[in-house]
């Protein structure tokens, strides 16, 4: 027992000894610098470059052009809430002009369509019977013309009287409008001439997009049924509700600018073309039509906004700063605007907008009078700007 004493006694001194020196001494510390560096290269990236160079043939392309930004005085708007409608004149209802039931349908709701396309086939008993009777008229139509030519040439060798020889002619006009009459008849179903079966083909009248369908393979059809409708959306109507004391204020030609509730940060220009005759005698509102262009085919049927209108006679008393909306554009969630310092070198500027009136916004801060604001070629920068900072990133 006592070597075994003698040997634990021994190790808790070594284990003593060594105590010292590890006091005193500490692991070692994590540097901060690799972190503070990540956070500086990250606060480095996030900023957005200050200045756009743009060569002369992008800047001519792209259209770039700038005006000073100067004061003015805004007119009053009008706010009109209401919604995107199709003109009327643009859109096409799809029916079949003969009872049917449908073999086939190709129009798909929401794709685009050419003039002529063919959206649906007809199965049409009658049809195959209508061309029947026309291949019929037409041969005996032939028939009766050869029977003339040959009555004439009797005639004049006289060897028919010319009484056979009318009667012979007769019967060749006669057959051949009937012939003609077929044909208009199955030119009017959209059939075409006599060659075919009795499958009848549903053309588009308009291009455009189609935006309503109500048609299955195997439906029975009748002549007064809509199967779908296109519209053209290249051009659209905003309908806005106009109370009755706003009316003496609203007149036909007055520019607008129309925000709709899914592009909140997106403003579309337009000019009240129509105010409505018929007061609504619930809502005591009459509808005011303005008309948008729609290249994109953003501005869908039915979606909801409101449209500012422009009040000239109302301005606002004093002039004040003021740029095109077309200028101002969203970067990162904030306003922004270019000015141009020299040829081809554009500066970002931060803005601070305040009121607005159709085609004009007030801006409050970020910009002074007479600075060179870019208000065409706007989204050009804006790419080059963006592309620049990723490739910052890299």
């Amino acid at each position: 027992m006592s070597n075994i004493v003698r040997v634990v006694v021994t190790s808790l001194a070594l284990v003593l000894a060594t105590l010292p020196a590890c006091k005193g001494k500490s692991a070692p510390e994590k540097s901060e610098e690799p972190r503070a560096a990540e956070d500086g290269g990250e606060a480095e990236h996030d900023e957005l470059p200050k200045v756009v160079k743009l060569d002369p043939e992008p800047r001519a392309r792209a259209g770039v052009r700038s005006e000073p930004a100067k004061k003015e005085t805004l007119a009053k708007t009008l706010t009109l809430s209401g919604e995107i409608v199709a003109d009327p004149d643009r859109t096409a209802k799809i029916s079949s002009p003969i009872a049917g039931r449908l073999e086939r349908v190709a129009m798909r709701e929401g794709a685009v369509v050419k003039k002529g396309d063919v959206l649906a086939e007809l199965r049409v008993p009658d049809l195959g019977r209508a061309r029947g009777a026309l291949l019929s008229a037409t041969a005996r139509g032939k028939a009766a013309r050869a029977n003339e030519a040959r009555l004439k040439g009797l005639f004049e060798a006289k060897m028919t009287s010319e009484q056979s020889y009318l009667d012979a002619k007769a019967e060749a006009d006669a057959r051949e409008a009937e012939s003609r009459a077929l044909a208009m008849e199955l030119s009017g179903l959209g059939a075409g001439g006599g060659e075919g079966g009795v499958l009848l083909a549903l053309r588009a009248p308009i291009g455009g997009s189609v935006v309503a369908r109500d048609a299955v393979v195997g439906q029975p059809v009748a002549p007064d049924q809509v199967l779908g409708q296109i519209t053209d959306l290249a051009q659209v109507w905003f309908l806005g509700r106009v109370f009755e004391q706003d009316l003496s204020s609203l007149t036909v030609g007055a520019k607008a600018d129309v925000v709709l509730n899914a592009f909140p940060r997106t403003t579309v220009p337009g000019v009240v073309e129509a105010i409505g005759q018929k007061v609504d005698p619930g809502a005591r509102t009459v509808v005011a039509r303005i008309r948008l262009e729609n290249p994109a085919g953003n501005l869908r049927l039915g979606l909801f906004g409101k449209g500012l209108v422009a009040m000239p006679e109302l301005a606002a008393a004093e002039p004040v700063l003021v740029v095109p909306r077309s200028a101002v554009v969203d970067v990162t969630g904030k306003s922004v605007v270019f000015v141009e310092d020299a040829p081809g070198s554009y500066t970002r500027h931060d803005v601070t907008l305040g009121l607005s009136a159709p085609g004009k916004v007030q801006v409050l801060g970020g910009l002074r009078e007479g600075e060179a604001v870019v208000v065409a070629g706007v989204f050009t920068l804006k790419s080059v700007l963006l592309k620049g900072s990723m490739a910052e990133d890299e």
